[in-house]
């Protein structure tokens, strides 16, 4: 785990073995994940994630795991009770990447997201611990807005890739069309063009929005302080979407982010709100 990663900071507040344990939970993952984005051929991509589906067999069914990274997360997997169900939905979900497709609502999009991100939090909820079960509606809630973050900064990446993820209903509500997203990406730098656009993807922020806003609900104050690193992540993408916002939904001129020394204040100010 780098700097790299927005999740970085989250993690340094962490006592030494649940930091080890959601480093190798975060490589692991990576790496899934890299198995398809980083894999342009489909066939490729599928018989890649097949192989990794093998090695959560091996890191859960006592076997030799055949990666670097199954070899890290092993001795984690019985010590914090990882629910492998979890990690197969991980591949599920980025297995629905090694073939491009379009969601017609938001309800065709929601799976997907528990997948690719609510299902990376349900993992890590085991490894903070936690005494209320409304904590498991939390980790769901805040997965689906972090990935909602990243499909709105991402249109114009994404897009690129053959990837699409805005729902078809939304674009038909505020009478847009993808074309108009090609032109965007086209005259990137230049500023937003359609204000169909801004409006649709005003619509998505919005959404996001109300993802973050229930799992703050969600969180029993008798655990909050056990999910400080989980808070930490909420409030980094939570800022990044405020941050969309302020660029008025300008995604294409570059990949916004938030800042390295943004984000090492929004940790430590979350830690010290929880801590206190």
């Amino acid at each position: 785990m780098t700097r790299k990663t927005s999740f970085y900071y989250s993690f340094l507040v962490l006592p030494g073995p649940e930091r080890r344990a959601i480093t190798a939970v975060f490589d692991f993952c990576r790496a899934v994940d890299d198995a398809v984005d980083l894999e342009p051929d489909q066939a490729r991509a599928t018989a890649a994630l097949a192989s990794w589906r093998g090695e959560v067999a091996r890191v859960f069914e006592g076997k030799t795991p055949e990666t670097p990274q199954g070899r890290a997360l092993q001795p984690f997997v019985t010590p914090f009770r990882l629910p492998r169900e979890q990690f197969d939905a991980l591949i599920d979900g980025v297995g629905m990447d090694a073939s491009p497709r379009r969601y017609q609502s938001f309800a065709d999009l929601e799976p997907y997201c528990h997948r690719v991100a609510s299902s990376v939090g349900l993992i890590c909820a085991e490894i903070f611990g936690y005494r209320e079960p409304a904590v498991l509606t939390y980790a769901r809630d805040l997965g689906v807005a972090l990935q909602l973050t990243n499909i709105l900064r991402d249109v114009g990446v994404d897009y690129g890739r053959g990837r699409f993820y805005l729902p078809a209903d939304d674009l038909e509500r505020f009478g847009c069309t993808e074309e108009e997203i090609r032109d965007e990406i086209a005259h990137a730098g230049k500023g937003l063009r359609s204000e169909r656009v801004r409006k649709l993807l005003d619509f998505q922020a919005a959404r996001a929005r109300v993802f973050f806003s229930r799992a703050v609900r969600s969180l029993p104050e008798t655990d909050a302080r056990r999910f400080v690193a989980a808070e930490i992540m909420r409030e980094i993408y939570f800022a990044l979407l405020g941050r969309i916002e302020a660029a008025r939904f300008d995604v294409f001129t570059e990949v916004l982010r938030i800042p390295r020394p943004t984000q090492a204040r929004l940790a430590l100010r979350t830690w010290w709100r929880l801590r206190r």
